[in-house]
């Protein structure tokens, strides 16, 4: 699949079957998950066949259903950990969207006192994303246009627009998009804008907007 076909494809999964993840996937995506890791140096665990983070009121909440298997986002505490936990969880979420499952990003509808994975001292557990196999498609969401999320002096350049393009493609809590991408010649910043979550945010629209304008098109600047 095409980068831009994958995050097309990928959309918010609340209900999942009974099938059980392949050994064989669940070996990729923990080769990405230890590769992410090992960029990072965060701690993120992938938790198979544990139903019980999302065994609750807040799971029901949610409106989650059946959930099994689920990636732990995890790291040191520091400023920059929950766009970091952004921009790896969502590689990972690509990844798990082209080996054919759903998933969704979840922040608060679900029992942190009883997530599977190992927090060890100093660590933090930002959010899970829970993944799985469903029946039915997504819808797609609305989304701001380009000139709404960027700013470059009239200035696009192909890539920046594919960037932007990948951007608008991202989840984000609430599907708020409050995130601006800055062209400055062949600079770019990218700002969060103010509320729930909006690092984490950043960080999974800083993922896209690497994929679809190609790093070697550009340098971030703060």
């Amino acid at each position: 699949m095409d980068i831009f076909e994958t995050m097309k494809e990928r959309h918010s999964v609340r209900t999942y079957n009974s099938r059980k993840i392949e050994p064989d996937v669940a070996k990729e995506l923990q080769t990405l998950i230890d590769q992410c890791n090992k960029d990072s140096g965060l701690h993120i665990q992938l938790c198979l066949d544990e139903p019980n983070a999302f065994d609750g009121f807040m799971a029901r909440y949610g409106k989650f259903t059946n959930v099994k298997n689920y990636i732990a986002l995890i790291g040191k505490k520091a400023k920059d950990l929950d766009e970091k936990i952004g921009y790896y969880g969502e590689k990972i979420v690509l990844k798990a969207t082209e080996l054919g499952l759903g998933s969704c990003w979840v922040a608060a509808t679900y029992s942190k006192s009883k997530c599977g994975a190992t927090i060890d001292k100093g660590e933090k557990l930002v959010c899970v994303i829970s993944l799985g196999y469903f029946d039915k498609g997504g819808v797609p969401h609305k989304t701001k246009s380009i000139e709404e999320l960027s700013q470059s002096n009239g200035n696009m350049p192909d890539w920046f627009r594919r960037g932007m393009e990948a951007a608008q493609l991202a989840p984000t809590a609430m599907n708020q998009q409050k995130f601006l991408f800055i062209l400055e010649g062949d600079k770019v910043i990218a700002k969060a804008g103010r509320g729930f979550y909006t690092k984490l945010d950043l960080g999974i629209v800083k993922c896209h907007f690497e994929l679809g304008a190609g790093t070697e098109n550009f340098k971030w600047s703060k």
